[in-house]
């Protein structure tokens, strides 16, 4: 590690008071050896990585850092603030701030290393002697490793504690976004509270630098599980069947004798791995999280796992459309009759391929919301209520009942106390038994006809959208699809209108052309704007422009995050403005589209294709007009309303999307 940190890289004295400010500092020493060769760059990827989760650990420990392909080697600076700087750590401000800079394709050597300072950071001497540190070469000595810090004077040697002769075993995984460092952090903080415990704890980490797997006879001697993560697991069904408790990362590194606590009582009463695990989609979730959030995170799994069968259906069903006119759809089945020389058939094909592909939506977003709520036992239950939603016309309603019946039945099935003997066969064999028969019984004969009656009721709303509604109900839309720019408004709005092509009609056609037009506005706005008065935008937003026209034309509303999180008070108003107008401009126009996705790829499927343009163009066009108009009424870039609110015209940062981490 001697190469990744000198004296040159630790500021003993960090004249920052925030945490942008000490980022910008500590990269700024990178820059003058040479292992940055962007500033602005490498920081807004540094930004984009504290926005997805704050970087600030208990015991005055701040760590931001990313993978940048702003980074010619791997890095490390140090900085010791006279005040402490807020990184969101639980237990106030950091002291010891290290900046982590990784290039984005940096090898498992290097990452390894990098591990295994956060492994350090765990260590109460290592930080104090780190405090007490006067001279920046004997620190980044200390850093690398070349050194150790001296013992405490009258230190006595603490025993070391005698296992029971039963011990009780756990195995852990970790990981975090960029496997750098909290990964091995949460590790190091399991493992040491495993041996004060009298626990014996192995752990995974699941790192950049890939990670080794668990032996199996290790796993299969387990008494619990903990998963201490903020992505998913890997391979994670070889835990299944043993008490499990699942937190965030930060968790396993805040408290992890209270992890170990819960996961022995859970063994104590004897409860199976769904009911103490959190779903795929709540891997991040923290205990206290409320049910409204977890509610959100079952449905969007459901409707992420939906997407692709919609959007491989839907342009299959469009092109049917296109090549075979609107009568293809009474063409007889391709498997008894197709012509090789005739574009009928070649249209009928595809129209009816689409056609089964559209057939799974129902099936799979019930199955994969009971997934999400309860892991893979969900499954079963999960199809077999959504193929009843099917067969009592229920439609995407009825998906989303028997989805969320489905995995409730399977949770309240896994927190009953089973045998040991009995615990293998439970996921494989009782659990969809039970379920599939419970969720059999509640559609078919209890709520399955009042959602179908339901779901009509909507079909016939939308079938009978005109006029004024049907321009009040596109604003609406435009202004959900703006207002997160990919978060969980637009995806709601997304998804409402994706459940309209399971059962299509005019209505519901209408509504995705909205959708998508709405949705394709802001990164296309921002482009034009970077364009029309680039003076108002740094070099790095003007850059971020170029990729946006594309991102917009592809109907990907995320293009447009760089801006906004840069300045959000100026560009997201502006780009809900945009967004409503499109949103009217498309229902007014009665534009149509078969499609789910595409962007302006798809539009010789779109219904009305010229006006379809002249909405996204209007919205575009006013979107861009307000945020210069805003920008130029602030000052060049508007910086002192950035995403905290505080951010000085100095910086003149925008994150760029980030690479992946």
């Amino acid at each position: 590690m001697s190469d990744m940190i000198t004296a040159d890289l630790v500021d003993l004295d960090l004249a920052a008071e925030t945490k942008e400010a000490a980022a910008r500092s500590l990269a700024e020493r990178m820059v003058a050896l040479g292992r940055v060769t962007d500033l602005e760059g490498f920081l807004a990827d540094v930004a984009a990585r504290e926005a997805q989760m704050p970087t600030g650990l208990d015991g005055g420990i701040g760590i931001p850092h990313c993978r940048s392909e702003h980074v010619t080697e791997p890095t490390l600076a140090f900085g010791r603030p006279a005040g402490g700087i807020d990184f969101g750590a639980p237990d106030g401000p950091a002291d010891l701030i290290f900046l982590i800079a990784a290039p984005a394709g940096a090898d498992d050597a290097h990452l390894t290393i990098l591990s295994a300072l956060a492994r350090r950071l765990m260590d109460p001497d290592f930080t104090a002697a780190l405090r007490a540190a006067t001279d920046p070469a004997a620190t980044a000595s200390l850093i690398s490793g070349e050194t150790s810090p001296a013992a405490p004077a009258e230190a006595a040697a603490e025993p070391e504690p005698v296992p029971a002769p039963d011990v009780f075993r756990v195995v852990a995984v970790t990981s975090c976004p960029t496997g750098i460092a909290h990964t091995y952090m949460a590790a190091e903080a399991l493992e040491q509270a495993g041996q004060s415990e009298g626990v014996e704890v192995v752990v995974e980490p699941q790192g950049s630098a890939g990670f080794t797997r668990i032996d199996p006879a290790v796993i299969a001697a387990a008494d619990g599980v903990i998963f201490a993560h903020d992505v998913p697991v890997r391979e994670k069904e070889r835990f299944a069947g043993k008490p499990t408790v699942d937190v965030g990362v930060k968790a396993g590194i805040n408290r992890p004798a209270e992890l170990i606590a819960e996961v022995r009582d859970k063994a104590a009463r004897g409860e199976t791995t769904a009911a103490a695990t959190g779903s795929p989609v709540d891997e991040a979730g923290d205990p206290g999280e409320g049910y409204g959030t977890k509610l959100r995170k079952w449905l969007m799994s459901g409707v992420s796992y939906m997407v692709p069968f919609v959007a491989a259906g839907g342009l299959l069903i469009a092109l049917g459309f296109a090549i075979g006119g609107y009568t293809v759809d009474k063409a007889p089945s391709v498997a008894e009759h197709f012509v090789w020389t005739d574009s009928t058939s070649w249209a009928a094909l595809l129209f009816q391929i689409g056609g089964l592909a559209f057939s799974f939506l129902v099936p799979v977003l019930a199955g994969y919301i009971a997934y999400g709520m309860a892991d893979r036992p969900g499954l079963v239950p999960g199809f077999v209520g959504g193929s009843i939603a099917l067969t009592i016309n229920a439609g995407f309603l009825g998906g989303l009942a028997a989805g969320l019946i489905a995995g409730g039945t399977v949770m309240a099935i896994q927190r009953i106390k089973v045998p040991a003997a009995l615990r293998g066969i439970m996921p494989v064999v009782v659990i969809p038994l039970i379920s599939s028969a419970v969720v059999g019984f509640l559609m078919f004969l209890v709520v399955g006809k009042p959602i179908a009656e339901l779901q009509k009721a909507l079909t016939d709303w939308l079938s009978g959208l005109s006029g004024a509604n049907a321009i009040i109900l596109g604003v609406v839309l435009g202004l959900m699809m703006c207002f997160d720019l990919g978060g969980p408004l637009n995806k709601v709005a997304y998804a409402f209108a994706v459940g309209g092509l399971a059962n299509p009609n005019e209505g519901s056609l209408k509504v995705m052309a909205a959708v998508m037009a709405a949705g394709m506005v802001p990164p296309l706005a921002m482009a034009l704007a970077t364009v029309v008065r680039g003076a108002l935008f740094t070099r790095t937003e003007r850059e971020n422009g170029k990729a946006a026209w594309v991102l917009g034309g592809s109907f990907i509303t995320e293009g447009a995050i760089p801006f906004a999180a840069a300045d959000p008070l100026r560009v997201i108003p502006s780009a809900m403005a945009g967004g409503a107008v499109t949103g009217a401009l498309s229902m007014l126009f009665e534009c149509t589209l078969r499609a789910p996705h595409g962007g302006i790829f798809v539009l010789p499927l779109i219904g009305n294709p010229v006006l379809y343009l002249i909405a996204i163009l209007a919205g575009t066009a006013v979107s861009a007009a307000l945020v210069i108009l805003l920008k130029g009424m602030g000052g060049r870039g508007g910086k002192d309303l950035g995403r905290d609110g505080v951010r000085g015209a100095e910086s003149g940062t925008a994150p760029k999307v980030p690479v992946s981490v």
